[in-house]
């Protein structure tokens, strides 16, 4: 059942070239392909209208079709590079989605390397979205735990600080960690955009962004093999919760 005041699609990229993980959006976790814990908590959070993957592989599409999500066309090679910006797919998906007569008010993007994002995670993020006037998206950050105080800018044999901030006494990258400002970074888990954004500005966020703040594993993000086993052994554990998936494990 869609959002009854707004007209919602569920954005998932899905591209086949990972370099770093192979197929990692298709690799077995916990049994299930990767990508089957997004497109379960898109479909279980209840507030889209439609939950569709974006891929460029008929292989993760057959997957994805499996798990309940929509393929209503592929992305074409020129746009599912490793280096191809996040507004060339989402423009091309909204405005063919147009074009064959399905118009959203809003976007959001659920990327598969998020597989601890539960359906209880995307409903908070919409109500803390959809509760705000005046914006033009939201995007899930966390605390970081390198803070930007102490990182430097190295040119040959001299470096001197990223944030030349802080008295000279006490400049930041000397000072503690609690006594420094509180700094967040943008996970890769969640973002929900007024549909106008893609096609008014050409931009995914805006310039008026929503912070949601993730909590515990919700905004892990599975980019390399370190990752990966981390996942398997937070999965294995319980000590990360997955979203419960009804639907056989695939198999070709």
């Amino acid at each position: 059942m869609a959002h009854k005041d707004h007209n919602i699609v569920a954005l998932i990229p899905a591209r086949s070239g990972s370099k770093r993980v192979p197929d990692k959006n298709i690799r077995p976790l916990a049994g299930h392909p990767l990508i089957a814990y997004t497109i379960a908590a898109a479909l279980q959070s209840n507030i889209f209208s439609e939950v569709i993957v974006s891929t460029d592989s008929d292989h993760y599409a057959e997957i994805a079709r499996h798990y309940g999500a929509r393929i209503p066309f592929m992305r074409p090679d020129d746009i599912a590079g490793d280096q191809s910006p996040d507004i060339e797919w989402l423009d091309y998906t909204l405005r063919r989605l147009q074009e064959d007569g399905q118009s959203y008010d809003c976007f959001s993007i659920l990327r598969p390397t998020s597989p601890f994002r539960l359906p209880q995670t995307i409903q908070r993020a919409w109500q803390a979205f959809s509760a705000e006037n005046g914006v033009d998206s939201l995007r899930a950050v966390e605390k970081c735990t390198q803070h930007p105080g102490k990182m430097w800018v190295v040119r040959s044999k001299r470096m001197t600080p990223l944030l030349p901030l802080g008295p000279p006494q006490q400049p930041w990258h000397s000072s503690q960690y609690p006594s420094l400002p509180e700094v967040y970074v943008q996970n890769a888990s969640l973002e929900i955009a007024w549909t106008r954004v893609i096609f008014d500005d050409r931009t995914i966020a805006g310039n008026v962004v929503v912070p949601f703040l993730t909590h515990d594993y919700e905004g892990f993000d599975v980019n390399n093999p370190y990752d990966w086993q981390l996942a398997e052994h937070l999965a294995k554990t319980g000590e990360a919760v997955l979203p419960q998936i009804p639907q056989f494990v695939y198999s070709k």
